[in-house]
């Protein structure tokens, strides 16, 4: 969780429907039994304490060193300090900026890694958007139909999107690629409207959108 951020200033610790950024996808982890505890790479300590966040019991939070501090620093490179640092069976990685990421969703992650690694068919799992649609290149030549002869988008072959909302790896399973992805992943799909990566100003007004449809009840930012 970066004190700074590019084309969103501040977002992690902004307001977004009643209650900070970082604290949607925290609540829904620490709703999770079998997540024995939270750990909060960041830069921000200080910020965090100023919103209410210090560390408990199922809540760590790491001082991230300085050198892995910035925007062009890969996640691997962080996740790989975490786990030298932070001994685990199993390292669950999620985002401040992915809100609307439900308990459930991530407890059907859980369940599905778990499956797939007892049989042997996954080391790791992602996430995913399912996309059925037509794509074009640069140069309006079709990607993946044939112009003279269409047939309905649910018909297309589906492709899949990283969207990043969820990772769940094992530190055998990092040390294979050094990257949160194994070299047997398995994808999960989380429903469309848990799928918002804030990254831009439309990111967050469609975060603020989605939040008020599925917390209606909820306290809406000023």
């Amino acid at each position: 969780m970066k004190a700074n951020s590019q084309r969103v200033k501040g977002k992690n610790f902004r307001v977004l429907h009643g209650k900070p950024l970082f604290a949607w996808i925290l609540d829904s982890l620490l709703a999770i039994e079998e997540i024995d505890e939270v750990v909060i790479n960041t830069d921000a300590r200080e910020i965090l304490a100023e919103n209410g966040l210090v560390e408990g019991p199922r809540v760590t939070i790491r001082d991230r060193k300085p050198e892995l501090c910035g925007d062009t620093v890969s996640m691997n490179l962080i996740l790989a300090d975490d786990i030298a640092n932070v001994p685990a069976d199993t390292y669950l990685m999620t985002h401040t900026t992915n809100p609307m990421l439900s308990s459930a969703s991530i407890e059907g992650a859980l369940a599905l890694y778990r499956d797939k690694l007892a049989a042997g068919d996954a080391d790791s799992l992602f996430t995913v958007n399912k996309i059925q649609t037509r794509f074009y290149r640069a140069d309006t030549s079709p990607v993946n139909h044939d112009p003279d002869n269409l047939i309905q988008t649910q018909d297309l072959e589906p492709w899949f999107e990283e969207n990043s909302c969820l990772y769940i790896f094992s530190a055998g399973s990092f040390a294979k690629t050094n990257a949160r992805i194994g070299k047997t992943p398995v994808m999960f799909e989380t429903p469309r409207l848990e799928s918002v990566d804030i990254d831009t100003p439309d990111d967050w007004d469609l975060a603020c959108a989605v939040a008020a449809i599925k917390h209606p009840s909820s306290k809406a930012a000023e």
